[in-house]
């Protein structure tokens, strides 16, 4: 089933989000993280310390919105003619995407920024519409495919779990990236991530 896309603000509302954001970005770049207060950012988007304090409650929280977003794909993915090879090259851009420095502080910022989980069902809606996209166009080429959830479960759940507990960790002896395994060698890796989805059409029975 395929998951309702999130939608933008739009009108007003939308306007003053992306200058916020935008001065958001522009001030991290000039002053540093440490430097940025609501006053400074209201500043530098026009807007008034108030507009920003309604909408976002405190930095954190605005730091935390700007992250999801920055986490947000800007294109669908690549479309490379069959499941197999759409699901590996999605997996590689998304583990060297999220695994680098930047992607690491965007998911701290995103998580810290809404303990009540709304920011990380954000981020897994957006992976799981990427992967929809995937599905539908093998779906539409005759091939058999797994679900969206299965992809998620076996895929990209390992890749993050890794992203935040386990960045420095070797693979296990025996899981997919391990040596000796499919996609050897070690952790946050295009190799690894080749690997798991391996794994998933292995255990599926799709042709790769």
């Amino acid at each position: 089933m395929s998951r309702k896309p999130m939608v933008r603000p739009g009108g007003r509302s939308a306007r003053v989000q992306e200058a916020v954001h935008t001065a958001v970005r522009e001030l991290q770049a000039e002053v540093g993280r440490p430097e940025l207060t609501i006053p400074l950012v209201a500043a530098r988007a026009g807007v008034t310390p108030s507009t920003v304090y309604r909408r976002w409650g405190d930095l954190q929280e605005l730091l935390s919105d700007v992250a999801v977003e920055n986490l947000r794909p800007d294109t669908p993915p690549e479309d490379h003619g069959d499941l197999a090879a759409d699901l590996r090259n999605w997996a590689e851009q998304f583990i060297e995407e999220m695994a680098s420095p930047i992607g690491r502080a965007y998911i701290r910022d995103a998580l810290l920024g809404a303990p009540d989980g709304d920011n990380a069902a954000r981020c897994s809606q957006y992976a799981a519409e990427q992967i929809d996209v995937v599905l539908a166009r093998a779906a539409e080429r005759g091939e058999d495919a797994p679900g969206v959830e299965l992809v998620l479960d076996r895929v990209v759940a390992p890749m993050m779990y890794r992203i935040l507990f386990r960045p420095g960790d070797p693979a296990a002896p025996g899981a997919p990236g391990a040596p000796g395994a499919p996609g050897a060698p070690g952790s946050l890796t295009a190799e690894y991530a080749r690997g798991l989805v391996q794994d998933l059409l292995d255990g599926f029975g799709a042709p790769h």
